[in-house]
């Protein structure tokens, strides 16, 4: 190009694009030519594009890794690795562990020659040498716009999977909130209700055991009437602290209502749960909560519990109603013995 039409070349590209929104993005130029390379700096250096020059392949590559730039303006044929097997590499590692997105153009003193194995590998566009500086200007914008869309595009996608899992955090505090007994942060009747049917349909489907148990806090509203509603509501909660600890994993405890625990023991014979019960039973007795006295002075106060529990399969017991009013039952014959002890549902 003669130097009175590069230099036509020049103003018109300046005053076509003084920069704008692309101003400050990074162009890297990889060719082995160092005039070529002065002539394409000179030619978009109006746009108010930041460059970085590599010489070969290998160079180009570390300064991707370095630079991140957003537009790549690469010789074919340049000496050891060559354009071709660049943009191979920058292709395969698009993803946002890689490189990411990253426009390519292609440059080449060869008409066709490769044009169609360099897109068909990725490559964003072709040149061919000589190019005439308005039509690679104009291509680069191009390419630049498709850069700011697709990093757009991929914020936007961070953003919104952000949002998901917030959104299905949120989902999830508010189920737990639905399945939760305030008070005592076991689960509560509606939802022990829908684990129970779950639970003696499974037990039903593979004839294995499973246990229901009842639990009834003593005397609670002498203790209500006698200390307040604030020690009762302490002593709920130490009670079901306790249960819980006595209890496996896979044991579901729920507050069924009032001073009522309940609690299911899937793949639990009646031997291991009248164990179970024994062992609550006493881990509740051995309690001493000391509510604060009319005097400031603090006296323990005892605390025991009666439960009723049955088991399935039985002959008497063909539904999940009919085995809840067996450990109902169970219960209340526990209480009317004397409470602090465990009944079991006789098969």
């Amino acid at each position: 190009m003669a130097d009175g039409e590069r230099k036509r070349t020049l103003e018109v590209a300046r005053r076509a694009s003084p920069g704008g929104e692309l101003s400050g993005r990074t162009v890297l130029i990889v060719d082995d030519d160092p005039a070529h390379v002065r002539h394409v700096r000179e030619g978009l250096t109006p746009q108010g594009y930041v460059f970085k020059e590599a010489n070969d392949g290998t160079q180009a590559l570390s300064a991707i890794r370095q630079a991140r730039p957003d537009l790549i303006l690469m010789d074919v044929e340049m000496p050891g690795l060559g354009g071709v097997e660049v943009c191979r590499i920058i292709k395969a590692n698009s993803g946002e562990d890689g490189f990411g997105f990253i426009p390519v153009i292609l440059m080449t003193a060869r008409q066709a020659a490769g044009k169609v194995e360099g897109l068909e590998l990725g490559a964003d566009d072709y040149l061919v040498k000589p190019f005439d500086m308005l039509e690679l200007s104009a291509r680069v914008k191009s390419m630049l716009r498709l850069k700011v869309l697709q990093d757009a595009l991929v914020e936007k996608n961070r953003e919104l999977d952000k949002a998901n899992k917030e959104l299905a955090r949120r989902r999830e505090e508010l189920l737990a909130l639905s399945r939760t007994d305030a008070l005592t942060g076991l689960f509560n009747r509606r939802y022990f209700e829908e684990r129970l049917h779950e639970e003696f349909a499974r037990s039903r489907r593979y004839g294995s055991p499973m246990s229901l148990v009842m639990l009834d806090i003593d005397h609670f509203k002498r203790i209500n009437d006698t200390f307040g509603h604030p020690f009762g509501d302490q002593v709920l909660k130490v009670v079901a602290q306790t249960a819980r600890t006595r209890l496996r994993e896979v044991d579901l405890l729920a507050r069924y209502g009032g001073e009522e625990l309940i609690a299911i023991l899937p793949e639990t014979g009646p031997v291991d749960a009248l164990k179970v019960c024994e062992r609550v039973r006493e881990a509740i007795a051995s309690l001493g909560l000391e509510p604060p006295g009319a005097d400031g002075k603090a006296e323990p106060v005892r605390l025991t519990a009666s439960l009723g529990v049955a088991t399935v399969p039985s002959a008497d017991l063909a539904s999940a109603e009919a085995l809840l009013m067996a450990a109902d039952t169970s219960l209340y014959v526990a209480k009317g013995a004397g409470r602090n002890r465990v009944h079991q549902h006789a098969a």
